[in-house]
């Protein structure tokens, strides 16, 4: 049998199904919701707030105010929220020894949180540069970063965390063999519930900048044979891919129960790769410096803000994260709720 020529068929006009915003929604093939939201968020120890000047719209927020953000969150439909502190350098160390404080900044706000909205999830992070004075993840010794002095202190850092009610132990710190470690203590302390969320794939990434000054990092590479002057020896190489995929496997073989790819849109890549590769809970993290860019920019007059939030959002979507840690949850979550 033979088929007619092409000609014979009627016209493609794929843009039958964009003509209007109905069939426009009835075909969409990714969709953007508040469930996929985790609210970042930085917590200090005075009152009030305190306005991060590169970060416009973001705010370190009081114990008080955590307790009223997440009743926020809940009232949003989102699902959790990562906390991250905000320390006085006075009270800092080269040991970050304040991380592993059970009555510290994170502990409180942890249970003040999970008291004021008990449905809406915790994240900590478990990492030691909003502890150090040097600004590193790690403890330093001769300059370098020792890797396992340094998970015997991140151990004593999320247990205390955990026993406070955190939901979700993200380490952030790249160390290896940190998940194992952390999962065997978890399960020794009889707390098996508590999920690990790895910073699987966290690269050495110029983006990172307006967070230091939101949680007043110490300064890196002052000079001193013991303060490197950047994290290049355990964050990821920005040209690497395969790698990325040999941390990935790592870590869930040593138990981790969700991954993360951070920064978030520059690596879009990796969040596919990763997603198609695990077929495991996988998210992005939407970094400060996407923030600050996306927000100049609208500032600036230069893009439409409100289309510009949920695009950059529905792009991780798109690449297959089952969520995204940004800023912007609140403002999107009320957007997608218009």
């Amino acid at each position: 049998m033979s088929l007619p020529p092409l000609s014979a068929y009627p016209a493609l006009r794929l843009r039958r199904l964009r003509q209007a915003d109905w069939v426009r929604r009835l075909v969409r093939e990714t969709v953007l919701t508040p469930a996929d939201l985790i609210w970042s968020m930085v917590v200090h120890e005075g009152e009030g707030e305190v306005p991060v000047g590169s970060m416009p719209g973001v705010a370190r927020l009081s114990v008080k105010q955590c307790a009223e953000a997440a009743k926020q969150a809940k009232a949003l439909g989102i699902p959790a929220i990562a906390v991250f502190p905000h320390i006085d350098g006075a009270k800092k160390d080269a040991a970050g020894s304040l991380a592993a404080d059970p009555n510290g900044l994170v502990c409180n706000a942890v249970k003040a949180m999970k008291d004021a909205a008990p449905e809406v999830g915790i994240m900590c992070d478990v990492a030691l540069d909003p502890f150090t004075d040097h600004g590193h993840d790690g403890l330093i010794e001769g300059g370098r970063i020792l890797n396992d002095a340094t998970i015997e202190a991140l151990v004593a850092q999320a247990l205390v965390q955990a026993q406070a009610g955190c939901d979700i132990l993200a380490p952030s710190d790249m160390m290896d063999g940190r998940v194992g470690a952390l999962r065997t203590a978890l399960e020794a302390e009889g707390l098996q519930d508590v999920m690990i969320m790895s910073y699987a794939a966290k690269y050495a990434s110029a983006f990172y900048g307006p967070y230091r000054e939101a949680i007043g990092s110490g300064k890196l590479g002052t000079g001193s044979v013991d303060n490197p002057g950047d994290k290049k020896t355990y964050q990821m190489d920005p040209a690497n891919t395969e790698e990325a995929l040999r941390e990935v496997a790592l870590d869930i073989a040593e138990g981790a129960d969700m991954v993360m790819v951070k920064p978030g849109m520059p690596y879009l890549d990796i969040v596919q790769r990763v997603s198609e590769t695990f077929k495991l809970p996988t998210f992005a993290f939407q970094v400060s410096g996407e923030y600050a860019m996306l927000m100049a920019a609208a500032q600036n007059g230069w893009i439409d803000e409100e289309r510009a939030i949920l695009e950059s959002l529905g792009a991780f979507k798109r690449a297959g994260a089952a969520g995204i840690v940004t800023y912007f949850a609140p403002r999107a979550a009320r957007l997608l709720g218009a």
